[in-house]
C-alpha cells in the first residue's frame, strides 16, 4: 500500500506503507545515529514527532523489551529508506515493522530520505502530514488542526502517582525527579548509583516535592516548545532554593527560562549520538547525545545569574548553563547517553557531589 508524506512547502515523498493506517499531521524531523532507533522511537521527548533515519537500513537487530524509554511510543512515524523485516539479534522479540502494527505507529518505507535530510537542513524541522492518498480536501483539513493542541494530547499520560524507584535504601540520597516526559535511562543513570529516585509529575504539588524530603532535585527532558510549561518557572525557583538542581535538556532550557533566560527554535535541531561540545571549566571537548528543537539564547543569558558552562562546537550553541549563586546548572545534552558516546556521564556524579556536598552544609544558607 502507497503511502504519501506531505510537507507543509508542498514537497511530496511516497513510499510503501506499514504499521498503522492513520492519517495525521505531525512535525517532520530527522537524526543522525546510525544504532539507537528503539530508543528514539520510544523516548517522550519525539511525542508530536515524525523521524526520519537518516541511515539506510533501519531495523537489522530488532526490537528488544529491555532498551525502550518509555512506556509506549513516543514518534507518530518511522519514515526510513528501507526497514529489516527479518532482524538477526538474540534480544529481539519482533521487527521493527512488527512493532509498529503492535503498538499504532504510522510507518513509510522506500523514502529517499538523503534528499528529505537535506530538504529538512535547509529549509529548517517542517510540519507535514501522513496520508494514505493525495486527497487534497483530507491534507487541508489536517494541516488545519491545531499542532500544539495535538502534541499535548499525544503526550497526555494516565494519572501521575508518585512513587519510590529501585533503590529502596533509606539511607540513599534521595533525588526528586521532576517528570516533563522522562527517559527511563534518567532514572537509571542515577538508580545505578546507588540513589533513591523518586518520581513527580512537573504539575505536582510543591508541597509534596518537599513533604518527601529529598536531598536533590533532576528536571528531565521532555516534548515540545518549553513555554508550554511556564506554570512550572515558579516551582523551579522555588526548589533551586532549597536543594541543588540538575536540569537535562527540556529540564535545562526550563532552568535557564525560570531564571531569565530566553529561548529560541532552532533551524532543524540536534538529534544524534556525535554532537562535540566543549566544557569550559574541564577544558575538554565531549561527544554527547543530543534531542531537541529548541536553544537558549546566548545573548539573554548576559542579564541573568546565569553563566554558560558548556557550547556545542560546530555551531557555539548553548549546552549548559548555571546559577553563579545557587547549587544548580543545567546541560542540553543526554548524559545518561541511551543511545550515544558515555562522555558525559560524569554530569551525574558532578551533581550527585554536590548533593552529598549540600547535605554537610547546605548551600543556601550562605546563598540568603
Amino acid at each position: 500500500m502507497k503511502r504519501y508524506l506531505v510537507l507543509e512547502n508542498g514537497s511530496i515523498y511516497s513510499g510503501e506503507a506499514f504499521g498503522s493506517e492513520e492519517e495525521l499531521l505531525t512535525e517532520v524531523v530527522f537524526s543522525t545515529g546510525m544504532t539507537g532507533y528503539q530508543e528514539t522511537m520510544t523516548d517522550p521527548s519525539y511525542f508530536g514527532q515524525s523521524m526520519v533515519f537518516t541511515y539506510p537500513l533501519i531495523g537489522n537487530y530488532g526490537i528488544n523489551l529491555d532498551d525502550n524509554e518509555g512506556s509506549r511510543p513516543a514518534v507518530d512515524a518511522i519514515i526510513a529508506k528501507e526497514i529489516c523485516k527479518r532482524p538477526s539479534n538474540f534480544r529481539s522479540v519482533m521487527s521493527v515493522p512488527e512493532y509498529a502494527k503492535q503498538n499504532g505507529v504510522v510507518g513509510i518505507e522506500g523514502v529517499d530520505t538523503r534528499k528529505l535530510a537535506k530538504e529538512l537542513r535547509t529549509q529548517g524541522s517542517m510540519k507535514g502530514v501522513l496520508v494514505n492518498s493525495l486527497d487534497e480536501t483530507k491534507i487541508q483539513e489536517l494541516f488545519a488542526e491545531d499542532y500544539d493542541q495535538l502534541l499535548l494530547e499525544r503526550s497526555q499520560k494516565e494519572e501521575y502517582v508518585a512513587g519510590a524507584g529501585k533503590v529502596e535504601n533509606e539511607d540513599a540520597l534521595k533525588i526528586a525527579l521532576i517528570d516533563f516526559g522522562l527517559k527511563n535511562s534518567i532514572a537509571q543513570a542515577l538508580e545505578k548509583r546507588g540513589v533513591r529516585v523518586i518520581h513527580f509529575d512537573w504539575r505536582s504539588d510543591i508541597e509534596a516535592i518537599r513533604a518527601s524530603k529529598p536531598d536533590g532535585v533532576l528536571l528531565s527532558n521532555g516534548p515540545g516548545n518549553p513555554e508550554m510549561y511556564a506554570d512550572s518557572y515558579p516551582m523551579i525557583r522555588a526548589l533551586q532554593d532549597e536543594y541543588p538542581l540538575l536540569g537535562i535538556c527540556l529540564g535545562h532550557q526550563l532552568f535557564a527560562l525560570a531564571n531569565g533566560a530566553s529561548t529560541y527554535k532552532m533551524k532543524f535541531g540536534y538529534r544524534g549520538f556525535n554532537h562535540a561540545v566543549w566544557d569550559i571549566d574541564m577544558q575538554e571537548k565531549h561527544f554527547t547525545s543530543q534531542n531537541h528543537g529548541y536553544a537558549v539564547d546566548r545573548d539573554s543569558v548576559a542579564n541573568t545569574k546565569l553563566e554558560v558552562t558548556h557550547e556545542e562546537i560546530n555551531q557555539n550553541t548553548v549546552e549548559g548553563v548555571r546559577l553563579n549563586d545557587r547549587t544548580a546548572f543545567s546541560v542540553q545534552f543526554h548524559p545518561d547517553a541511551c543511545p550515544g558516546p558515555h562522555d558525559s556521564e560524569y554530569i551525574f556524579d558532578k551533581f550527585l557531589a554536590a548533593v552529598k556536598a549540600a547535605k554537610k552544609e547546605p548551600f543556601y544558607a550562605k546563598a540568603n
